[in-house]
């Protein structure tokens, strides 16, 4: 009798036990939705202040970058000018954040340096930096016109021709933001000739990293004048399939604005004196 009063006792218990928890869990169930409108809320209300506007910033940094690049690449910012970010910031009407984007991506063309504790200045190169890029970019630009399939089809020529064209208006107009605009897309069309897509990216990357010198050949009218007959040149041996030529009008081409800008570096600062300017040795003498 003891254990079954024992057993019936446990049973009443662990039953309202069960009672308990099925009410408890249904209770819960009930109030989830009301717990989680709330939350919800909250962390939209906490998100949204915070997104980013796709739309202005990377457009803000585009014309940023756009606008230092081609003030590099006229002369009106020389080599080592800091580029302060207020003063970038007025000129454009933005954010800070929007000219650090635009300096990151014209560090990453190789125009601008950041120097620790300084900020970013346009980049100088030595004359011993200018002699190394312009052999390496007079190697691969060879090699491009070197492998170029002959024929040449007449589209392409007429496309060489037409960018010639606009070439030749702007120097007439002395537009030098045009003439350095239609100079490199011609460039790209006569390189991109070679189909090589490895070879094309990297002639393209090495011009890029002395777009700022362009300036010091540009400021002489027999300079522009010699490239504007380069290109008709150049045309024209494609037109006959003359390699040799065209290979020798391509090495002669780059020589103008190398040579221009380091008599320029050298006359201000001397050949045994110069430095890279930030305290890291004498630059060594261009080799002739």
């Amino acid at each position: 009798m003891f254990y079954a009063a024992m057993l019936a006792w446990v049973k009443i218990v662990y039953n309202t036990v069960d009672d308990i928890i099925i009410q408890l869990g249904q209770k819960d169930r009930r109030q989830e939705p009301m717990a989680g409108k709330p939350l919800k809320r909250a962390r939209a209300a906490t998100t949204k202040p915070s997104a980013p506007s796709p739309a202005r910033q990377p457009a803000a940094a585009v014309m940023i970058a756009k606008r230092i690049e081609e003030d590099i690449v006229l002369g009106r910012r020389q080599p080592r000018e800091r580029l302060v970010e207020q003063d970038l910031c007025n000129l454009v009407g933005t954010h800070r954040g929007d000219v650090r984007l635009a300096l990151f991506e014209l560090e990453k063309k190789g125009l601008v340096e950041r120097i620790p504790n300084r900020g970013a200045i346009v980049r100088g190169l030595t004359p011993q930096q200018v002699t190394e890029i312009y052999r390496v970019r007079e190697e691969l630009e060879v090699m491009a016109v070197r492998i170029i399939p002959f024929p040449v089809a007449s589209g392409d020529i007429s496309r060489l021709e037409q960018l010639q064209r606009q070439h030749t208006a702007a120097i007439a107009a002395g537009d030098l933001l045009t003439v350095f605009y239609s100079n490199l897309s011609f460039h790209q069309v006569l390189f991109g000739l070679c189909g090589n897509s490895c070879l094309i990216e990297t002639i393209d990357w090495l011009a890029q990293k002395v777009y700022g010198i362009r300036s010091y050949a540009n400021a002489f009218p027999e300079s522009l004048e010699r490239a504007r007959q380069d290109h008709l040149d150049m045309i024209k041996a494609l037109r006959e399939a003359d390699r040799d030529e065209l290979i020798a009008l391509t090495r002669r081409h780059l020589e103008p604005s190398p040579q221009a800008y380091i008599r320029d570096y050298e006359r201000r600062f001397g050949k045994a004196e110069a430095t890279d300017g930030f305290g890291k040795g004498p630059a060594e003498r261009t080799p002739r």
